[in-house]
């Protein structure tokens, strides 16, 4: 087979693991009644069973960034994608909460490089012009995995069973396994001295308590915990409960959501080369989100957007226009990216993104498990309104950090 002339292929087909992993880790937000009753769960204990994915995606992003570094993109991700099928086929096989708590844990292993390695290939064989508009693209297409697990794992699901639903998600894993086999080149970055791997890891955690990212750790705790909160948790159970919707119709919504992550990217991207100041674009964009998820339980029974329009709550409808506005706001988020990448040296760039990541998927773990007391204490909509408060207090604390330099 003739090596690709570019690195846009090998790109592709690396973001086809991202594909995967929005799909697979989505997933419960559609599957949630039928996965609490089948395996005798609270909601409550399923918000924390799935924290487990974005636990030990965190955990593990530091031997990733390791990896990346040291052994390269290609065998990196092609051991992960093969965790993460592994991971499918323990929650297809998975009888109790302990079986899917092992499938989720292996789950966020699988994925986590599913971002950081078409995200690193793309840094060392681009300039900073064109890796920005291919940090958008990465992102773009990899959120398409959401559309997956909208109406169409609804369907499968409603048809086969939330079972099914994983063993679809594996399949993708072994053909984004058999994609970057096939386009991505085998050769490591050089590296002009060895060093320990607790050299490497020490590095990765310097970096990211380093002035140079700290500013940008703070807001990514909160920036992906949101995506995972309303788009991957909660926002199917909010319209099937509070809203009374099925699930293919919430599934639906949820498509909607899905198409506006995968447009989002895209536009943040022609918004900040047309506006400039990715600081103020950054942080606004997520004090925006916060107010646009606050609406959600405000325009729900008994909130005070529905009493202030002397309704019982707001039609379905409400809803779907303010998750699909978040699906396009969150998306500036990508502008977390170019910023990692302007702040360290190239050969630092895998660690450097790794690191960062490690606050994005530590923070989803965090935040998910106390939206998990928060809907224990007062219901879907305090889970939803507890990632409104993580990310107004993680903006602020982001131009903080900006403007005092520490």
């Amino acid at each position: 087979m003739p090596r690709p002339r570019g690195p846009e292929l090998p790109i592709l087909a690396l973001t086809l693991g991202h594909v995967f992993s929005n799909a697979v880790r989505t997933l419960p937000a559609i599957a949630a009644d039928v996965l609490s009753r089948d395996l005798g769960l609270t909601p409550e204990s399923l918000a924390a069973l799935t924290g487990a994915f974005p636990a030990a995606f965190a955990l593990a992003m530091l031997p990733v960034g390791i990896g990346l570094d040291r052994w390269g993109v290609r065998r990196t991700a092609l051991v992960l994608l093969g965790i993460g099928a592994l991971g499918c086929a323990i929650a297809a096989f998975a009888t109790g909460p302990l079986g899917l708590l092992v499938a989720q844990c292996v789950l966020g292993i699988g994925c986590s490089g599913a971002l950081m390695c078409p995200m690193t290939y793309a840094a060392r064989a681009m300039d900073g012009h064109r890796f920005a508009l291919w940090s958008g693209i990465i992102q773009a297409f990899g959120n398409s995995g959401m559309l997956l697990s909208a109406s169409p794992l609804a369907l499968l699901v409603e048809w086969q069973g939330w079972r099914a639903g994983f063993w679809a998600s594996g399949g993708l894993a072994l053909l984004a396994f058999l994609a970057v086999a096939l386009t991505v080149q085998p050769a490591p970055p050089p590296r002009s001295a060895r060093r320990s791997l607790w050299q490497d890891a020490r590095e990765i955690l310097a970096i990211a308590a380093s002035p140079r990212l700290r500013a940008l750790m703070v807001i990514a705790f909160a920036s992906f915990a949101a995506v995972l909160g309303v788009r991957g948790l909660w926002g199917g159970p909010w319209l099937m409960e509070a809203k009374g919707l099925s699930r293919v119709q919430a599934g639906n919504v949820l498509l909607l959501v899905a198409a506006a992550l995968v447009i989002g990217p895209a536009l943040a991207g022609v918004v900040q080369r047309l506006v400039g100041r990715p600081v103020l674009l950054l942080a606004g964009s997520h004090l925006a989100v916060a107010g646009l998820i606050l609406l959600l339980p405000a325009g729900g029974p008994g909130g005070w957007l529905s009493a202030l329009l002397g309704v019982p709550a707001l039609p379905a409808g409400f809803d779907a226009a303010v998750m699909v506005v978040f699906g396009l706001v969150i998306s500036f988020q990508i502008l977390v990216f170019a910023q990692v990448r302007a702040a360290v040296p190239p050969e630092q760039t895998g660690r450097a993104l790794s690191a960062n990541n490690v606050a994005f998927f530590g923070g989803a773990a965090v935040l998910q498990a106390v939206s998990g007391l928060a809907a224990r204490w007062g219901g879907i909509g305090a889970a939803l309104s507890s990632f409104a408060v993580a990310l107004a207090v993680c903006a602020l604390g982001y131009l903080w950090l900006r403007r005092t330099g520490r």
